[in-house]
């Protein structure tokens, strides 16, 4: 098979897939804060504790909690949150934090003096914060993969 042929098939098969997408309902909702001038290591244990859990219970946790990167990513989940509502119409009670990530960002560096003439670098992290949420009623009502033999095909 040539290239042309090759690439032709692949852009069809693109197109399709990408139709498919545009016209599936959409299960998720997401908020980005990139940039923000705190560590990843930091904000990871917060992530952490809210991924899985309901809407509600994790915007409880992140309230209560004494940290700088709670206030930071209780920001990003309510932006989530009104995504999912105002863009998909989705059902608050229902919503789930799906996916809760701290990924690195870029970094400052600043020299640092150091004793007998000497100097380190010292590196000022940033952090990307991105959190989404699903809807566990939409979610169920997807059709989910079957084997040939449950779908009683062989």
């Amino acid at each position: 098979m040539t290239d042309e042929r090759r690439r032709a098939k692949r852009s069809v098969l693109h197109k399709q897939r990408k139709e498919q997408e545009k016209n599936a309902p959409k299960l998720d909702a997401r908020a980005v804060a990139r940039n923000v001038r705190i560590s990843p290591r930091k904000v990871r244990s917060i992530v952490n504790a809210i991924r899985g859990k309901d809407v509600g219970m994790a915007l409880q946790l992140l309230e209560f909690s004494p940290k700088k990167s709670a206030r930071i990513v209780h920001k990003v989940l309510r932006s989530a949150i009104s995504n999912a509502e105002n863009n998909y119409g989705m059902n608050i009670d229902t919503l789930y934090v799906h996916h809760a990530v701290a990924d690195d960002g870029p970094r400052m560096k600043r020299l640092w003096a150091r004793g007998r003439g000497r100097a380190d670098i010292q590196q000022k992290r940033f952090s990307h914060i991105t959190v989404v949420v699903r809807d566990r009623s939409r979610e169920s009502s997807q059709a989910t993969w079957q084997s040939p033999q449950e779908r009683g095909e062989e």
